[in-house]
């Protein structure tokens, strides 16, 4: 009975395929995830991030602030099933701000789909996430996006590509007629052209014709022989796809196509569904990959509150990595050593719930009120575990918040600790300043406007933010957080069980480590920590 039911593990966890979708701002991250939906008949007709007010939003953006930006603030979870494979994508911010949720759901998945736009190729923040990956050893396939648009050359683009990722682009589609011009998609794998046929606007999925190679030379002529030979060239230089080159981070799987128009997304979706890892063992503590049939355990990657405003709700995310979970089982949490509860667990759709009874490796399950549950926790059963941890970042700006209105000071602290231990913001605390006046951290300035919205919004309370003048954090230990603490161009602040150094500039830092040698300050920006 024990081996069938480790045989069964092992089937579901063959079957799932957990991916997220990373890119540059504006590069098309969530209108990919809803084109996938589309594709995977999960939703009848797509919404769309950018227009006009009245038009539908997309799913995986339910935040009010989500749908009025066309921007993806939190992340969401949306799981479907194709052809009996269970694909669960993580559509992530789409704002350099909150690089931090997006490190977060990284560690929650085994593949990631790279999405560049045609006409800017590698950017800034596109790279930083394939970094990232690379680090945590996840396969990327990577998607030219917005081919209907104009564009640079498809070879420069690869080009680009293997330069700045030093990994091999094995295309599998290939584009006929330049960006701006796109006439159809010729399959690399068969040689023949795929043409697209709107009939109902972007919507819903268009028409895909298949026509033959000496069809489709016949109809389209030089386009259709340069996008031939271009190709072939390609294959010629080391491009013929490999799944060798895919699984051991060589290469990356590469496709055209354009997602707010349906073009080249069924191709990737089915590429998902047949060629990317299934759940992978997870790496514990101890530096060793725990098996997929090993007693349940899973890891928390994300905490979101309200996302029912009418019940105030606490979600905590968890990517289930062994064994089966089934709802109402007692696991223990592995920070503090006690039993915890999971009556309540859900799957999302956006912002849909459904009550889930049973889950397997790969699959992501919300557990509500979940309040001493941190990203980057632990639970199991049985035999202890513990996974590693999640990164955390330096913050780079700092602002003391208060309440505008003193007599919501309870309401204050309450949302302030919800929103902080989400990770909206980072809470330090400050012994010269107290707990009435919190110091809060962050990566990026639209965090602060997001938690003062959302303290306004979910918690009733209107906020004040004053600007702290300092630009760098270090982290510092005992000693060296002594010999500052009576400076007043520098602060100690404590995030959790962490020491930090604030300073106004890097100058300043540097003039303070000549006047104080010895001093201990680590410049590392991404430290690990509950």
């Amino acid at each position: 009975m024990v081996d069938e039911a480790k045989r069964r593990v092992i089937d579901e966890a063959k079957r799932r395929r957990t991916i997220a979708i990373i890119s540059h701002p504006d590069a098309g991250k969530s209108t990919l995830t809803e084109s996938l939906l589309l594709n995977a008949h999960a939703v009848s007709e797509a919404g769309a991030v950018h227009g006009k007010s009245t038009r539908r939003s997309t799913v995986s953006d339910w935040m009010e602030m989500e749908k009025a930006r066309g921007i993806s603030i939190s992340s969401a979870a949306i799981q479907f099933i194709v052809e009996d494979v269970v694909v669960t994508v993580v559509d992530t911010p789409g704002h350099a701000d909150f690089s931090e949720d997006t490190y977060r759901v990284l560690s929650a998945v085994d593949t990631a789909v790279m999405l560049i736009d045609a006409s800017k190729g590698m950017e800034a923040q596109t790279l930083r996430l394939f970094e990232v990956c690379r680090n945590r050893g996840i396969p990327i396939i990577v998607m030219i996006n917005k081919w209907d648009r104009p564009g640079r050359d498809p070879l420069d683009l690869l080009d680009e590509l293997q330069r700045v990722t030093s990994r091999q682009p094995m295309p599998l589609n290939w584009p006929v007629g330049e960006a701006g011009r796109f006439l159809g998609l010729r399959d690399v794998t068969s040689g023949e052209l795929l043409t697209f046929e709107h009939v109902d606007g972007n919507a819903h999925l268009p028409q895909i014709q298949l026509h033959p190679a000496t069809d489709a030379a016949g109809m389209l002529g030089d386009d259709w022989q340069t996008a031939v030979e271009e190709a072939q060239l390609v294959e010629l230089d080391g491009g013929e796809f490999r799944a060798q080159a895919f699984a051991d981070l060589t290469g990356m799987p590469v496709f055209f196509g354009a997602a707010v128009r349906n073009v080249g997304v069924e191709q990737l979706l089915r590429f998902v569904c047949r060629a990317a890892p299934s759940a992978t063992p997870r790496v514990t503590v101890n530096g060793t990959p725990r098996p997929v049939d090993a007693p349940f355990s899973a890891q928390i990657f994300k905490v979101q509150a309200n996302m029912d405003p009418a019940h105030r709700d606490r979600v905590a995310f968890m990517r289930i990595c062994s064994g089966i979970f089934t709802r109402g089982m007692s696991v223990v949490h592995a920070q503090t050593g006690r039993p915890f509860a999971t009556k309540y667990a859900l799957q999302m759709f956006g912002r849909e719930r459904d009550t889930v009874d049973t889950a397997w490796p790969g699959d992501i399950v919300g557990l509500v009120n979940a309040t001493h549950l941190r990203p980057g926790d632990t639970l199991y059963s049985e035999d202890r575990v513990e996974f590693e941890g999640i990164p955390s970042f330096t913050p780079e700006l700092f602002a003391l918040a208060s309440p505008v209105d003193v007599s919501t000071a309870k309401k204050f602290r309450k949302g302030i600790t919800a929103l902080t231990e989400e990770g909206v913001v980072q809470l330090l605390d400050s012994e010269k300043r107290g707990p009435q006046n919190p110091v809060l951290g962050a990566v990026g300035a639209m965090q602060f406007e997001v938690l003062s919205g959302r303290m306004a919004s979910e918690f009733g309370v209107e906020i004040r933010l004053t600007d702290l003048p300092y630009t760098v954090a270090r982290l510092v230990d005992a000693d060296t957080a002594a010999a500052l603490a009576s400076r007043r161009d520098s602060e100690i602040v404590m995030r959790k069980a962490q020491r930090l150094a604030l300073f106004r500039t890097e100058w300043q830092l540097r003039s303070l480590e000549k006047d104080i040698p010895g001093l201990a300050l680590d410049a590392d920006r991404v430290v690990v920590g509950r």
